[in-house]
């Protein structure tokens, strides 16, 4: 059972981070459970929003993969306990030195995103 929970929530990951590199509001949106919050401390400054504002925000912009960034997004840490998970991610891009820490539970046998928090390392 946790060789297939590892290789589901890292499915998920992978979804989610072409979600974000790429644009792919579909795959992004299918990362999240309903209403997950969402917070940041960008150089200071917090950002606070539920998952739909974000992927409007990702909706909007234009994509680290059409800027011609390399894509450079890894995992760097899945923890699972039950039914729950936490999952640490590096995501460097547009300018900034990400990390994402994702609080995951299972919703009807599929992991989902719950709760993100990340911040910018300089």
């Amino acid at each position: 059972m946790y060789i297939e929970n590892i290789t589901a929530i890292e499915h998920l990951i992978t979804n989610y981070f072409e979600g974000i590199f790429y644009g792919d509001i579909k795959k992004l949106q299918a990362c999240f459970h309903n209403n997950t919050p969402i917070y940041g401390d960008i150089k200071g400054v917090d950002y606070f929003k539920n998952a739909d504002a974000y992927i409007e925000g990702v909706a909007n912009r234009q994509s680290p993969n059409d800027l011609k960034e390399i894509f450079n997004m890894k995992i760097v840490g899945i923890d699972i306990m039950g039914n729950i998970a936490m999952v640490k991610l590096h995501v460097p891009m547009l300018g900034y030195n990400y990390y994402d820490y994702l609080s995951l539970t299972k919703v009807d046998d599929d992991w989902k995103i719950v709760a993100k928090i990340f911040t910018h390392v300089a």
